[in-house]
């Protein structure tokens, strides 16, 4: 099967939009990305999938042109390790507070001696041991390695967080951020302007990439205009519900008054 890779244009600095996969839907993820997306984010912190359907939704996002990582529950080498054998091009791991949490996740991802990732050829990205050295061969280089900053902690080490070896994306999620901060969803607060100029000017220092995600379904020439070029727009679930709200509008005059 190999590796559905964009790691190189994503640290080229390519415009590469995406979206927020949370439902656990097999056919939501095979809808998304059939529906122009580079890639798309399916949540394992906050979605509503287990394993199983993590797994129905890779093998839905195969047949699509749009590449797939995956977020996971937390900073766990195990976790890490057993969602990369099922076969995304990448991993975004949330609450990464400074550089040893950074070096952390790159060890859970790398294979030795660049990591700790254990070695097994039976997996599916390896096509179950038949295409296992080509897949050995390319995964520390292009697996793409994303962490989040969400706290005034990790703003304050951004610098460090993003000059890991192997670190490849510092992803913000503004409303985790700014809670982090104490200033909720005041996204023009000036301590969050000045969390956002420090974040992706870590990136540009380090050759690395910013990336957000646009809560709702906002312009996203702001976030381009920000230096943000990995950029994610609301989330099948937002999408959703909001399409319901306004099929259902032109009825409510005919409603009755409870």
């Amino acid at each position: 099967m190999g590796i559905k890779s964009i790691r190189r244009r994503v640290l080229d600095g390519d415009i590469l939009v995406g979206t927020w996969l949370v439902l656990g839907s097999s056919i939501t993820a095979e809808i998304a990305g059939n529906a122009g997306f580079d890639w798309v984010l399916l949540d394992m912190e906050h979605g509503m999938g287990a394993n199983d359907s993590l797994l129905f939704q890779l093998q839905a996002l195969e047949g699509t042109p749009t590449v797939p990582f995956v977020r996971v529950a937390s900073n766990d080498p195990v976790l890490i390790k057993r969602v990369l054998d099922l076969g995304p091009s990448g991993i975004m791991v949330p609450m990464v507070k400074d550089a040893a949490d950074a070096k952390r996740v790159v060890q859970a991802m790398r294979y030795p001696p660049r990591g700790i990732r254990g070695v097994t050829p039976y997996t599916r990205p390896a096509n179950f041991g038949q295409d296992f050295r080509e897949y050995h061969a390319a995964a520390n280089d292009e697996l793409l390695c994303v962490v989040q900053i969400e706290t005034e902690e990790a703003v304050e080490n951004a610098d460090e967080i993003a000059a890991v070896d192997g670190v490849d994306t510092l992803f913000i999620g503004p409303l985790d951020l700014s809670i982090g901060l104490g200033i909720m969803r005041q996204f023009d607060h000036p301590k969050y302007r000045s969390a956002v100029t420090k974040i992706v000017s870590a990136c540009r220092k380090s050759g690395k990439t910013p990336g957000i995600i646009l809560l709702d379904v906002e312009s996203p020439e702001d976030a381009v205009a920000d230096g943000f070029t990995l950029i994610a727009r609301a989330s099948d679930g937002s999408v959703l519900a909001a399409a319901l709200r306004e099929l259902v509008k032109p009825f409510e005059k005919y409603k009755k008054n409870s």
